[in-house]
């Protein structure tokens, strides 16, 4: 006798998406490699061992891979429980640089804690945490999104104290642009009227052109943070004006990008990273790589990425709520924007400003915190509507 009974489908759970975790850990993989061929030489020349950096690394790899692991069994909804406690954590974190012995300064910014055997940038967490915020935050407030006042002021208000905090305390732009692009797109995904940003954008961006050109005309010498932005402008429109300088980072950066060609002067047998390009294994780690591996291994690393952002999009779509679906987008557009960024800065498409590019530059920190939102997004991908 056939039997014709159904199987169903356990309740709130689906296949996790296998083709996100291969290329989670081909771009972990390759970003190890590149922090060996880039950092051999800086770690020979400080510690006298050339595995210094790269043995950090594969312990931070180790620990964000079972951090990924462990997140993806938690279900992501929790996370709404607590979005506004959240929300004051990540704030309150980044205002820590101000206590001494805890605060790290360097290079006249005040961006870093040292907790004595490490230290971290709290932006990294404040990154995911205003992410988790607003993906609870808009869910909530849906029905408002269509509001100017409601649904675009309001939501701007919150996102303005950890940006002006992150420009005015601890002096890092960067991340002020990589958290207001995550809000401004998950904004949208969530309802908000594309009008509002585009009048607002005009207005202010107007307004914020015309600020700068008098702040810069009218600062002194004694302006050193506007002599700073102003020297990374005017480096970005001719960075040969100071070769030896502010202009010498991106020198040589260019230099590796050229040498590389189409297919590379081979893995390792880079010049650049020989003093030549600053603390190689960190924000510029793409030129090493495009010296190393050319033109080709830079549209391989491309397209790694571009299928981590192919990836993360499905998940937002197939997400079975609201709050899955901004969560997925907010991580997504994180790694988006920041992958955009280095490598703009690196070919000076745009000005220098510090950024990492994710899974490659060298940073335990940031490496376990994103892998961390890898694990959240490997939970949303299994989810399914609660019965």
């Amino acid at each position: 006798m056939q039997n014709n009974t159904k199987k169903v489908s356990k309740p709130g759970k689906r296949q996790v998406d296998f083709i996100l975790i291969i290329i989670i850990l081909v771009l972990l993989s390759f970003g190890l490699v590149m922090v060996l061929s880039a950092s051999a030489p800086s770690a020979l020349a400080e510690t006298g061992n050339s595995y210094t950096y790269f043995t950090k690394q594969v312990i931070f790899a180790v620990i964000g891979l079972v951090a990924m692991w462990f997140v993806s069994k938690i279900d992501y909804r929790i996370y709404k429980k607590f979005y506004w406690l959240i929300y004051w954590f990540s704030v309150g974190i980044l205002l820590l640089v101000l206590i001494p012995g805890l605060g790290s300064e360097s290079g006249g910014a005040n961006r870093w804690l040292d907790l004595g055997f490490t230290q971290f940038q709290p932006s990294e967490i404040t990154k995911i945490g205003l992410i988790i915020f607003y993906a609870g935050y808009l869910t909530d407030h849906k029905s408002d999104l269509r509001s100017f006042k409601k649904g675009f002021i309001i939501p701007l208000i919150y996102l303005l104290i950890p940006v002006a905090i992150a420009l005015f305390i601890q002096n890092h732009l960067s991340v002020g642009i990589v958290m207001s692009a995550i809000t401004f797109v998950m904004m949208l995904m969530a309802g908000c009227r594309l009008l509002y940003f585009i009048v607002s954008g005009l207005i202010l961006g107007g307004g914020g052109i015309a600020a700068l050109a008098i702040y810069f005309t009218t600062a002194g010498e004694s302006a050193g943070d506007a002599n700073f932005r102003l020297g990374r402008i005017l480096n970005y429109m001719d960075p040969w004006q100071d070769p030896t300088g502010q202009g010498w980072q991106t020198i040589q950066s260019l230099y590796a990008i050229g040498s590389g060609g189409v297919f590379g002067v081979g893995l390792g047998e880079g010049k650049q990273k020989y003093l030549y390009v600053s603390e190689p294994q960190n924000d510029f780690i793409f030129s090493i790589l495009a010296e190393e591996l050319g033109f080709v291994g830079c549209v391989v690393v491309i397209i790694l990425f571009v299928l981590f952002i192919w990836r993360g999009i499905i998940i937002a779509m197939k997400a079975p709520d609201m709050f899955g679906s901004l969560l997925a987008t907010g991580i997504t557009t994180l790694v988006m924007v920041q992958v955009a960024i280095n490598i703009a800065v690196v070919t000076n498409t745009i000005p220098n400003t510090g950024m990492s590019l994710p899974f490659f530059s060298a940073g335990g920190t940031a490496l376990i915190i994103l892998l961390a939102m890898c694990g959240i997004l490997l939970n949303i991908s299994k989810a399914k509507s609660k019965v």
